[in-house]
């Protein structure tokens, strides 16, 4: 019994969506008699039947195209070209930043550790650096 009436609420409220939605009329333009009263407003949404057939009408795929589609779609893929290699030449440029400090840094720690390695392991009797002993 449960089971009915949970069915029959939910349905109850489809039913009346469905009887309200029957005496809508659809979006569609009216006719004549009642575009006196919305002339101005129609005349800017819709367009002639004349013109709304063509303007889905597209050139086959077979059909040549004219020159202007032809320099149009090179003017697009050329822009498109240029703005990619923009693009990749200014992530290059960031990357070769990156790269040259990492390695100043790197060369600096290097350094600054060889230093300190060499001072700590100096002991004063022998010149610094092997290559700068003089031999007899």
């Amino acid at each position: 019994m449960a089971g009915t009436h949970t069915v029959l609420l939910t349905l109850l409220p489809i039913v009346l969506i469905l009887i309200v939605l029957a005496g809508v009329e659809n979006a569609a333009v009216k006719g004549v008699k009642d575009s006196k009263a919305q002339a101005g407003a129609s005349k800017e949404v819709f367009m002639p039947a004349s013109d709304a057939s063509n303007f889905f009408k597209h050139r086959g795929r077979r059909s040549p195209r004219t020159y202007e589609e032809y320099y149009a779609e090179q003017r697009v893929k050329m822009a498109a070209n240029e703005r990619r290699r923009e693009h990749l030449e200014e992530q290059n440029n960031e990357y070769e930043n990156y790269l040259e400090e990492e390695r100043d840094e790197q060369y600096e720690r290097t350094r600054e550790k060889n230093e300190q390695w060499r001072e700590f392991h100096y002991d004063g009797q022998y010149p610094r650096y092997p290559h700068h002993r003089q031999y007899v």
